[in-house]
């Protein structure tokens, strides 16, 4: 093919870029600001200790409107899925969570905030919070995943598109200091999601069930960090 073929083939590609991505970015803001904004409006409160029930069902009900929306691109993932495999790994997973949720949360050191302001979520996580979370790392799963689908399809290369995410989810996490977390946990988390920026989409175009490899990885974050709180924080009764 001509250099000139080349580029159109190219701009060809962009222009079907174009709408995944403004779908993508838009079921993303849209979820978030429906959270903040739709919630309160209900008379629900924003926190998953508080409205667990009310939260996850709305995070279920944006599940069910992303699978049909992005389902084009799903349906072309570049490697080989089992979905036994992958349904044993998630069960197992979910499984954990439940033990750690009921058995262990209950045996981790006591926290006690001692500050003016309101403390982060991961602060005063209840069993409770684990229901909404697991759907809403479903759901950010299943955007990232058709990002980087949608940028497969589109030509660019996997260490491209790494580092893409890696700035795009990095920067997306800056917006928590802006919901008044201490500055150490917006940095952490920042950095954090930088990195898992730059793994998943390695994860999902070049694993078997990088899918569910990467919903592991993301809810492993959050068990760390939450044991993390409850042995190695200032506010630990010992």
């Amino acid at each position: 093919m001509s250099r000139a073929g080349d580029k159109i083939s190219r701009q060809g590609r962009a222009l079907a870029l174009k709408p995944a991505l403004v779908m993508i970015g838009a079921a993303w803001i849209t979820a978030d600001a429906g959270y903040y904004l739709l919630l309160p409006l209900l008379g629900l409160r924003t926190g998953y200790n508080v409205e667990p029930v009310a939260i996850a069902l709305y995070y279920a009900v944006w599940v069910a409107i992303a699978l049909p929306v992005f389902w084009p691109l799903y349906r072309n993932w570049p490697t080989s899925e089992n979905p036994v495999l992958t349904h044993i790994v998630l069960i197992g997973l979910l499984g954990g969570i439940v033990l750690f949720a009921v058995h262990g949360l209950p045996a981790l050191p006591k926290v006690v905030w001692t500050e003016s302001w309101e403390p982060p979520e991961l602060m005063r996580v209840t069993a409770w919070y684990f229901v909404p979370k697991a759907i809403e790392i479903l759901f950010q799963q299943m955007l990232v995943a058709a990002l980087v689908l949608a940028l497969a399809a589109g030509g660019y290369a996997v260490r491209s598109i790494s580092l893409a995410c890696a700035v795009l989810f990095g920067t997306m996490h800056t917006l928590l200091a802006f919901g008044g977390m201490p500055l150490g946990y917006v940095v952490r988390f920042v950095v954090a999601a930088t990195a898992f920026g730059y793994v998943f989409p390695q994860l999902l175009l070049r694993v078997p069930n990088g899918l569910a490899c990467c919903y592991v990885l993301h809810w492993l974050y959050y068990l760390v960090t939450i044991v993390m709180v409850h042995t190695l924080s200032p506010y630990v009764v010992r």
